[in-house]
């Protein structure tokens, strides 16, 4: 593998900014997958179809967020443990996530590919988008496994300082859900079941590449079979560390939910177009999330060699570069709102 970044050294800002722009951009590609589905299904498929769409993608993009979250606690606790050079235990941190990740992969998989007639139902899925949107969630919720190894790699990348490498894994896989979903909707027309199974195969190619990628490159620590025996400790700190982020995102993503599900009531047509702009939404809050990915990386290192002034700076450096983004992107929706506002009068 490359040599590590070390994080616990020199200046803070530029490093900071250069982790964090990979990882803004491998978000942004992951949250295209949805975006590449409402836009093909928008064009080549139904009303219905883009309804399906927009509410199976929601209820996807509300789980594996929490999985995201949740496996900060394992960039935290990977990060602390190579800042103080514990190459033992961090083996022994990625066997214990990949076995509780495996479990929580499970679990998820079976709730929505079992319960996805039920969970349809509890969004209000509109009637005639009701098997759309029940297919969508089967076949992307089939995939859990595979979005919970990505995100098992992905935290294992940023522990390690390489944010490089799972923006080209991402970037790939994009490219290849762009090429399925114009096949498999476009040319056979399968609809919102088509959309799904792009994703579901671009996810698939994600995780292949992570891994020939990661057999190439020398860890820098030792890690085996037996270094998938979980620990309890190791288990209840990934937890304690990843848990409350989890709920957080959680929260946030179930009042995304409920506004889909009341829209819902209404019709497909406005089932559709507020799936759209939920989208958007979910663009605009990967900044947020991409500064709390990067920070929790660099924050670790140097908390696990004792650095916490400089560890304090960089929470410093992240708020005020959040803060500021946030201001951006503000004015830029006030902006093009006042713009179309001004472009657009009310008719009399």
């Amino acid at each position: 593998m490359e040599q590590i970044k070390n994080f616990t050294e020199g200046k803070i800002l530029r490093p900071l900014v250069g982790f964090m722009l990979p990882v803004m951009a491998a978000l942004f590609l992951q949250s295209m997958y949805s975006a590449v589905d409402l836009l093909v299904v928008g064009h080549f498929g139904t009303s219905a179809d883009v309804s399906g769409v927009s509410t199976g993608s929601m209820l996807l993009f509300t789980l594996t967020n929490v999985v995201t979250s949740f496996s900060m606690g394992i960039t935290v606790t990977l990060g602390q443990q190579i800042g103080r050079g514990d190459e033992k235990r961090a083996g022994s941190t990625i066997g214990t996530g990949i076995f509780l990740f495996s479990i929580i992969g499970l679990i998820l998989t079976f709730i929505l590919v079992l319960g996805k007639n039920i969970l349809s139902d509890i969004m209000n899925a509109p009637p005639e988008a009701f098997s759309q949107t029940a297919s969508y969630t089967a076949i992307c919720g089939g995939e859990f496994l595979i979005i919970t190894a990505y995100n098992i790699l992905g935290s294992v990348f940023r522990g390690l300082g390489d944010s490089k490498t799972p923006l080209m894994a991402v970037a790939i896989a994009c490219v290849a859900n762009i090429v399925g979903d114009l096949y498999f909707v476009a040319v056979l027309h399968m609809g919102a079941s088509g959309a799904a199974l792009a994703t579901v195969l671009a996810q698939l190619l994600s995780v292949i590449v992570s891994l020939l990628i990661i057999k190439r490159r020398k860890l820098p620590f030792s890690f085996s079979l037996s270094s998938l025996k979980p620990q309890l400790k190791l288990i209840k700190r990934i937890i304690t560390i990843g848990f409350p982020i989890a709920l957080q995102d959680f929260l946030v993503g179930i009042s995304f939910l409920v506004i889909m599900a009341i829209i819902n009531r209404i019709g497909v047509d406005a089932s559709a177009g507020v799936g759209v702009a939920e989208k958007v939404c979910g663009f605009i809050m990967l900044v947020p999330s991409a500064f709390m990915q990067s920070m929790a990386a660099f924050v670790a290192q140097n908390i696990g060699v004792g650095k916490y002034g400089r560890a304090y700076k960089t929470l410093s450096y992240g708020v005020r570069l959040s803060f500021l983004f946030g201001l951006t992107m503000f004015y830029l929706a006030f902006s093009t709102e006042t713009c179309s506002a001004v472009s657009s009068p009310a008719i009399l």
